[in-house]
């Protein structure tokens, strides 16, 4: 389907100071504006999805700002106006005596056909969430769902800052048939949600920003009556959502779960772990990371259940290919992960360990081919310094909840000497037994270097370390392109001192970011 842009810009540019309208027409590129920035005191300047340009030398003074301030509709207590009939809005900063002093002029746009990557997801009839950092598309998706669902549904618009249906008694063409209820104070959001329900009988209800806690417990509600919900809520990811606080009951919330000490042992955690508190309200959740690129967890309770389990999750990424065609993959975690018994692809062969085994050594990897997955049940030992451990080494360890599906068996010096019901399973089972002396991840490193003969292997790491030289001089030409910054994929301490060095010399400005082990260099202009 061919994406069709409707964006009114040149009633935008109306209301504009004439040298600032007359700038953004001579710097062109409209159909990538984002907003034009006007702050008293300072230059003018224009937001492009991948650059800032400064639009006149002359600072921007009070008759500009209330020029424009005349021009647009009513600021709302949100401190937000529109301009009737467009899908524009105009966002004020005040001084302490309540006088605007800058102006974020958004420009909105009804992109018709924008959601088509996700048209299964919202024809299923589940509630969805888009999730996404500001900017990146999510009212834009969001009004045009409602004008698609709105063809065959009941749909009723919960409107807190008119930003979907635009300014003005009539909502702007690009909602379809969807009703549309305005709020007249943003507090008052949660209400007018539990009003459209109970007054107006809808059958998919469309809200934008959910932000307090009020609108998430009305969302729960609403959820709970059967009627489909479609919103959206500023985040990245699905893992920053859960420490939200405020939203985190959007996708279930997390409570802590007091273990007993033979199901601690068993799962290799503390006694007290994070779990889900209830069903999440939205059941499906789309992440918003690049305009034409999404990753889509078609169920929230199981993606959740797997992040508080400390496992990597594997959503399904969407993409548009430059002849506009439309992808779809599973995405494939790097790091190790826990999965189920899924039964023994083959034995892994005897390890010997700290216990004083004497067994030798025998690699799974054949001469000059990859390394194999190696399926082990830990008992006792710390899953997520594993894990670690893992991630680190950049090895396929892959950690089973049931001896079932083993190949291998790992745990404490401790635990093995007092000869456990778990111990006794796997040696029943003839399984390979590697005992720690300690819970570290140092021990756990040399074991998984012995299990998978890594040191043997100097090649792979210094091809590592060339692609990520490779990937710091790709990210430096686009810098210097004109891109604001580019953040680098998350590589070992090695390889992230060579990427610096890398950037340093081309006269650019690099700092690493993140936690262990995924922690990454991001390059930028100084």
């Amino acid at each position: 389907m061919r994406q069709e842009i409707t964006d009114n810009l040149d009633v935008l540019l109306a209301v504009l100071p004439a040298r600032v309208s007359a700038s953004v027409q001579d710097v062109g590129r409209t159909s990538q504006l984002l907003e034009v920035i006007l702050d008293l005191g300072r230059v003018p300047s224009a937001r492009y999805i991948d650059s800032e340009v400064v639009l006149s030398e002359s600072e921007v003074e009070d008759d500009d700002i209330s020029s424009v301030v005349q021009r647009v509709g009513v600021f709302d207590d949100d401190n937000r106006a529109g301009i009737q009939r467009t899908l524009h809005r105009i966002s004020a900063i005040r001084n302490r005596q309540g006088h605007v002093v800058g102006l974020t002029c958004r420009v909105g746009r009804a992109v018709y056909g924008t959601i088509e990557m996700v048209q299964d997801v919202i024809d299923s009839g589940k509630s969805v969430l888009l999730l996404g950092r500001p900017g990146v598309g999510k009212t834009t998706m969001l009004r045009e769902a409602a004008r698609v669902l709105a063809e065959s549904r009941r749909v009723v618009v919960v409107d807190t800052s008119n930003e979907i249906g635009g300014d003005g008694d009539i909502p702007h063409p690009a909602v379809g048939r969807a009703r549309r209820m305005q709020v007249q104070n943003p507090v008052l959001q949660h209400e007018v949600m539990i009003e459209a329900v109970e007054n107006h009988n809808p059958e998919t209800i469309v809200i934008d920003e959910i932000g307090r806690e009020a609108e998430a417990l009305a969302a729960r509600t609403i959820a709970e009556r059967g009627v489909q919900l479609i919103g959206t809520a500023h985040g990245n990811t699905l893992d920053n959502l859960l420490l939200n606080p405020t939203l985190a009951d959007l996708v279930g919330g997390i409570e802590s779960v007091t273990l007993s000490d033979e199901e601690a042992r068993r799962r290799g955690t503390q006694k007290t772990v994070l779990e889900r508190r209830s069903p999440p309200t939205f059941d499906m959740l789309v992440e918003i990371l690049q305009r034409d690129q999404l990753s889509i967890h078609k169920d929230v309770a199981d993606s959740v259940d797997v992040l508080l389990r400390g496992e990597q999750i594997t959503p399904e990424l969407r993409y548009r290919t430059e002849e506009g065609e439309i992808r779809a993959k599973k995405t494939v975690p790097v790091s190790a992960t826990r999965v189920g018994s899924r039964g023994s692809r083959g034995r892994m062969p005897w390890v010997g360990g700290a216990s004083g085994h004497t067994n030798a050594v025998k690699s799974l990897v054949p001469t000059n081919s990859g390394l194999q997955p190696a399926h082990i049940f830990p008992y006792g030992v710390n899953r997520q310094r594993l894990e670690r451990a893992a991630r680190r080494l950049r090895v396929p360890l892959v950690l089973v909840d049931e001896i079932v599906g083993a190949e291998g068996f790992v745990t404490l010096k401790s635990y093995y000497r007092r000869r456990q019901r778990p111990v006794s399973d796997a040696e029943e089972k003839g399984l390979p037994i590697y005992v720690l002396r300690s819970n570290t991840q140092h021990q756990m490193e040399k074991m998984l270097t012995d299990i998978f003969d890594i040191s043997s292997l100097p090649e792979n790491r210094q091809e590592l370390l060339e692609q990520g030289v490779a990937e710091a001089s790709a990210a430096i030409s686009a810098v210097r392109k004109g891109a604001r910054f580019l953040d680098l994929k998350p590589q070992e301490a090695r390889t992230r001192r060579r990427q610096h060095q890398v950037v340093r010399q081309a006269k650019l400005v690099s700092h690493s970011y993140g936690e262990e082990p995924n922690r990454r260099v991001r390059v930028f202009r100084p």
